[in-house]
């Protein structure tokens, strides 16, 4: 999941390595890019989940304004967020089925990290839903991905404004700390209704003779940024030196 928060900037995006999600196009690597037919259908794809994470957006805060507060407004946007989230499922059919010239492994990871996060535990626990953390891994994730996927739209068009640039390789510089710290909160609140419930976990003896204890999954998974963090945030940080100082070469050469 950490992987997964780093969709603020590089693959093309998401993180370093991140995930190249729906429409980089090959970029400075000089790959044949889509058909149009392809490209058609990455622009209505980019365009639709811009749409949907505006929605989130605008969902947040018309209930900050109606509530006066910031707590628990993970109800007002759960079923669009889960929604958009999971329909980011499609990116790794686009890499699967080559037109999009991103790892399918790599993609899966980062893709299915978040959709983890939000299905089996923010979904199964219902009792971290209300927790200020939630709040905070969201208002990273919608900032991230209405800029993710308005680069590619625009790129995808041959018209990509500076701005959206700029933002892609710096605003993560913020985002990404924030998105991860959310997420790991999250998953530590959820510890010990876990635990309590034995959710997801499988006890012997049993006819398979096989165990499974989710709260150790979920605190492996939360140890598994430690050493994960720090690689893509600087990798990261490479990467916005690299793309935007070439830029500004291609500015002064203008």
């Amino acid at each position: 999941m950490a992987a997964a928060a780093a969709t603020a900037a590089t693959k093309g995006n998401g993180g370093g390595g991140a995930r190249a999600g729906a429409g980089e196009a090959g970029g400075a690597r000089k790959k044949k890019g889509p058909g149009p037919l392809a490209t058609a259908y990455l622009v209505i794809y980019n365009v639709v989940m811009t749409a949907g994470w505006l929605v989130i957006a605008v969902g947040l805060v018309r209930a900050y304004l109606a509530k006066g507060s910031y707590h628990s407004l993970y109800y007002s946007i759960e079923k669009p967020l889960k929604f958009f989230q999971t329909g980011a499922l499609l990116e790794i059919l686009h890499c699967a089925v080559g037109i999009v010239p991103s790892s399918v492994v790599l993609t899966s990871f980062q893709v299915m990290s978040r959709v983890f996060l939000i299905w089996a535990v923010t979904h199964s626990v219902k009792e971290v839903q209300s927790e200020d953390s939630v709040l905070l891994y969201v208002i990273a994730w919608t900032m991230t991905e209405i800029i993710r996927y308005s680069f590619y739209t625009f790129s995808l068009l041959n018209h990509l404004p500076y701005l959206i640039k700029w933002a892609r390789y710096t605003l993560f510089i913020v985002l990404y700390p924030m998105g991860v710290s959310g997420e790991l909160l999250t998953i530590y609140a959820a510890l010990p209704f876990v635990r309590q419930a034995g959710l997801y976990s499988i006890s012997l003896p049993n006819k398979y003779n096989f165990s499974f204890d989710y709260y150790a999954f979920l605190i492996l998974i939360m140890i598994s940024y430690i050493p994960i963090f720090p690689q893509l945030y600087f990798h990261m940080i490479h990467q916005r030196r690299k793309v935007l100082s070439h830029t500004e070469e291609h500015k002064k050469f203008d």
